[in-house]
Parts: structure tokens; C-alpha cells; sequence
């Protein structure tokens, strides 16, 4: 079984070791940093399970860190203890308003701690819908939001996007860097939507490199062309110089035959419902999955939107 990651955020290298210690018999993986910008360093690469953060520390305390953390739509999900050096219900409030989930005071006593670690992350897992990659909404929020756009009986646009050539990236390269890749991703999608669409649009996280966005028909192309011009400008830099300048990598092709394949891309197949009437979810995946695959017939990035009217 996978071990919870906890990240440590203290300047008190004494508080650091007795979490450190303690923490580590019981099973969890510890990371920990002596102020929040590194703080702040290291949940972004590690995407730790929880957070143990102080209040007051050099650089960056602990409720900007908190803050900057749970506006972040990748982790915003990951749950945060603030510890207070003092008792003062100022510090609580503030702590709670950054978005703190829970709080202790210093001194405390560690066997308490782990008891609000395991309710947090009991309470965390049992709550949260999420991609554990991306911490994006998965696949259950997902049905939940198209039967909501179905409901309202207002116009909507589904966006499928996934990466060309993910598996030969991923077997050549390593799961580490086809998980950063991923993470990358979800961020370009999410800055994209942010900018062009509207502030009620939805983004999810299908698996792998599936993702969707769910938006209004006026907004869907200007995200897609937006995503994809900035996914040409940043998919050489997954690459090595040599790849880069070659503009291919060589790897083997689902039949385990030995052949060049382009860099990444992406592809995205639009469905809406402004020619034609959408009943059901499955009838939007099901139009999604080939408007994709026509996308992906294209050889780099590309987006195909459903033009087809439906006749009564």
C-alpha cells in the first residue's frame, strides 16, 4: 500500500525532528522545510497527502502559505494543519480564514497530532473526488456536473482532451516525467479556461491523460485554440536537447514494433448541444471519444467540434 506523504513546514529544527520521528513510525512518508517559500517548493513537487504548517515563519508564514495553497485548483483539495505557538483565537481565526483545516497549539502532544492527522485523512479521503495526480474533480464529480448541464436545459459545451504519443513518452521517458508531463497539463488546461471561459466552468481529470473541460458554446474553441498554442510552445521542453532537435523519439508502437514517433500533442473533440438535443451522459462521452479520435487523424495539436444537426 501506497504511504501517505506528509510535508513539515517549521523554522524550529526541534519541532521538525520530533514530527519527523514520529510520523515516520507510523508508516508516513515525511518531506520538511525550514520556511514557507520552501515550504511552498515542496508541496508543489511532492503533492503531499496533508500539510503540517507553522504559523509564524521567515520568508512566509503560514497563512499566506495556506492561502497561496487553496486558490492553487491542483491542491486546494490537500488539507492543512496549522500549528499556533500560543493560544490566541486571533491566530485560530486567521489560520481558519486562509483555509486552514484544522489547528493545534504549541506545545502539543504528539500522539494527539496523529490522531488529527488520521481523522484528516480519513476525512479527506472519504470526501474528495479527486485525480490523486492533479487533485483536479474525477470521474464521479465529472457524471455529476454533464447531468447538471443536462438538467438545466441550457446551452453547454464538452471539451475531451488527451495527449498524442502519452504511452511511448511515458515507456521511453519514465513515470516521472509522463506524471510531470500530466500535472503540466493540468495546469495548461486550467490557466486556459481561467482566461477565455467563464467563471462557473468546470474542469475534471477522466485518468491518465484524459481530461475535460465543460463550458458554454461561445467560450469552447477560444479555450482549445488557447490550450493548444500553449502546449506546442511548451511540449519541447518534456524533451532532451537531442529529441528536441531531431523532433522525434524512437520507441515502440502497441504492437511492440520499433518506429519514430513526433512529439507530444493534443487532441480535443468539442460536443455541445447547440445542434442537437443531449439527453445523457453517455451520449456525450460517446460523441466526445470520436470527435477525438477525428482530431487525433491530424498530425500535431488539433480540436474537431461536432458540427452534425440533428434531424427530427
Amino acid at each position: 500500500m501506497t504511504k501517505s506523504k506528509i510535508v513539515i513546514i517549521d523554522d524550529d529544527p526541534d519541532i521538525r525532528d520530533v514530527l519527523k520521528i514520529t510520523l515516520s513510525e507510523e508508516g508516513y512518508e515525511i518531506y520538511d522545510a525550514e520556511n514557507g517559500e520552501e515550504g511552498l517548493a515542496l508541496i508543489r513537487s511532492k503533492i503531499p497527502n496533508l500539510v503540517i504548517v507553522d504559523y509564524k515563519m521567515p520568508k512566509m508564514d503560514g497563512p499566506t502559505l495556506c492561502s497561496i495553497v487553496k486558490k492553487d485548483i491542483l491542491m486546494r483539495h490537500m488539507p492543512i494543519i496549522m500549528l499556533t505557538g500560543k493560544s490566541d483565537v486571533t491566530d485560530k481565526v486567521s489560520g481558519i480564514n486562509a483555509g486552514a483545516d484544522d489547528y493545534m497549539v504549541k506545545p502539543f502532544e504528539p500522539q494527539e497530532l496523529l490522531a488529527r492527522i488520521r481523522m484528516t485523512l480519513r476525512r479527506t479521503e472519504q470526501d474528495l473526488d479527486a485525480n490523486p495526480l492533479t487533485r483536479l474533480p474525477g470521474n464521479v464529480s465529472i457524471l455529476g456536473e454533464l447531468q447538471a448541464r443536462i438538467d438545466a436545459k441550457t446551452l453547454f459545451a464538452v471539451a475531451y482532451a488527451d495527449l498524442d504519443k502519452f504511452k511511448v513518452y511515458n515507456d521511453t521517458h519514465g513515470f516521472q516525467h509522463g506524471d510531470e508531463v500530466i500535472r503540466e497539463t493540468a495546469r495548461l488546461l486550467i490557466r486556459s479556461t481561467q482566461e477565455l471561459g467563464n467563471p462557473a466552468d468546470f474542469i475534471g481529470h477522466i485518468g491518465g491523460d484524459d481530461f475535460v473541460i465543460v463550458t458554454t458554446p461561445d467560450k469552447v474553441e477560444g479555450i482549445c485554440a488557447k490550450i493548444i498554442e500553449e502546449f506546442e510552445k511548451v511540449s519541447p521542453s518534456f524533451y532532451n536537447e537531442s529529441d528536441r532537435t531531431a523532433g522525434f523519439i524512437i520507441g515502440k508502437d502497441r504492437k511492440g514494433v520499433e518506429q519514430k514517433f513526433g512529439l507530444l500533442s493534443v487532441s480535443i473533440g468539442i460536443v455541445t448541444n447547440e445542434k442537437r438535443v443531449l439527453t445523457h451522459v453517455a451520449q456525450i462521452g460517446e460523441i466526445g471519444a470520436e470527435l477525438k479520435e477525428a482530431a487525433k487523424r491530424i498530425e500535431r495539436s488539433s480540436f474537431v467540434k461536432d458540427k452534425r444537426v440533428e434531424t427530427v
